[in-house]
């Protein structure tokens, strides 16, 4: 099908080019499994599932039918002093999941949205606690929390903030973790996790029993796939102890097996005390994200509020949406049934050997990678993010979608990939990277 340029400026789309695309539009029309099929009938490989989010592969019937099955049944229930079987079913499906401890869940309808939503989580409980002065929190240099203007806050990556002022004062950035002589390490790197003191300095600076929490994303993922390093996540674990501060991951893209056990929490075996989630908790098949927050906070916030009044004055129209738990319901039984998250780490090695290859192309100036999602970094060109996009488009003329962010590059096939889809993503990015 052609477009016509005009029929598409009504819409004004997000982290896009607006004047490239439209003069050059790339539009997918259908999907199913890992491909997706654009206005011209032209097939690409999805390489980064969707956007971290399509786990179990595009346009999965299963989750299309119980979706349709409980609009039919119940379109839509009010979240506030009213509750459908479903949330609750959800709710303990993801608990399960989790960590041990980590078992209450708040559903949110974004990534966005559950970021902001454990910020509030974080103030109530220090609150609840008489430490209400804990208004400052910690985050990361290239760090990727959301666009809302919390997580705007949080962010560490500097276009994602420029515009838009500072959204909350008194956020602090560590620094990332990106260091030269980690170039080309496959898992986690050896050096940096002295990194992990720029939080015990900033207890120093301002007090630790200022800050709420610290916001980590167990690997940086929109930022290019950054790897903690060894040691890293259980000093940040060990400084917030020391200073009561609380450990929020990030596992919005890490969550539900991309980087190999169901979070990322279990997968470097580092306990948090609150986990914010969305994408693949639906197979993106319907919006949704969720928080994740250990008892013992939940249990704090409960106990101070005076009898059967409202323990957390927050909350979303659409949070814990009837179609949305069906759909999170029938994405965890496909996860269950097809063993994913095991079949995704029995894949990594491929995937990644696949990803290593392209190590000794001269545009390629690092590749770094852990479950299955790996980033790569190209030579840039004179204006930051130029080079990345003309690659992102002669990725997708040559058959592969994949996201960049300036001119790094984000691997993450679905968890339903086989060897042969491995084999045809590392055969363009190759061929165009060459």
């Amino acid at each position: 099908m052609k477009y016509d340029p005009q029929s598409l400026q009504s819409y004004w789309m997000p982290f896009t080019s607006n004047r490239d695309f439209k003069s050059e539009p790339r539009i997918i029309e259908r999907a199913e499994g890992v491909y997706c099929w654009d206005q011209n009938g032209h097939k690409i490989i999805d390489g980064s599932s969707g956007l971290f989010c399509i786990a179990a592969g595009h346009s999965r019937p299963e989750i299309a039918d119980a979706v349709h099955a409980q609009l039919k049944e119940l379109s839509y229930s009010a979240p506030f002093q009213l509750g459908h079987p479903l949330s609750f079913e959800l709710a303990a499906r993801i608990a399960a999941l989790a960590p041990p401890g980590i078992d209450r869940v708040f559903f949110t309808n974004s990534g966005s949205e559950s970021v902001d939503t454990a910020m509030k989580i974080a103030y109530a409980y220090h609150y609840a606690r008489g430490e209400g002065q804990r208004q400052r929190f910690v985050s990361r240099e290239r760090a990727y929390h959301g666009v809302n203007l919390g997580g705007v806050a949080l962010s560490g990556m500097v276009k994602n903030r420029q515009a838009f002022g500072i959204g909350l004062p008194g956020v602090c950035h560590m620094r990332h973790t990106w260091l030269a002589e980690n170039r080309f390490t496959r898992g986690q790197p050896e050096h940096g996790a002295e990194l992990a003191d720029d939080l015990e300095r900033f207890a120093a600076t301002y007090g630790g029993d200022t800050i709420a929490a610290c916001f980590i994303e167990p690997v940086a993922g929109s930022t290019g796939c950054l790897v903690p390093p060894k040691g890293y996540l259980e000093r940040v674990r060990e400084i917030c102890d020391r200073h009561g501060i609380l450990l929020v991951f990030d596992e919005v893209i890490c969550g539900f097996g991309r980087v190999g056990k169901a979070f990322g929490a279990q997968s470097f075996g580092v306990k948090p005390d609150i986990m914010t989630m969305a994408k693949a908790i639906t197979n993106a098949a319907q919006p949704m994200g969720a928080v994740a927050v250990d008892e013992a906070v939940h249990q704090a916030i409960l106990n101070a509020a005076p009898g059967k009044s409202i323990e957390l004055f927050h909350g979303y129209t659409f949070g814990g949406h009837p179609g949305a738990c069906a759909a999170g319901l029938a994405t965890l039984d496909i996860y269950r049934k097809e063993n994913l998250f095991e079949r995704g780490e029995q894949m990594s090695g491929h995937f990644l050997d696949t990803m290593f290859q392209l190590q000794d192309l001269p545009a390629v100036t690092d590749v770094r990678g852990y479950g299955m999602m790996a980033g790569f970094d190209i030579v840039p060109g004179d204006v930051p993010g130029a080079r990345g996009l003309e690659v992102q488009k002669k990725l997708f003329a040559a058959g592969l979608h994949i996201k960049m962010t300036g001119d790094s590059g984000i691997v993450a096939p679905p968890l339903i990939s086989e060897r042969e889809h491995i084999d045809e993503i590392g055969r363009i990015l190759r061929e165009v990277l060459s």
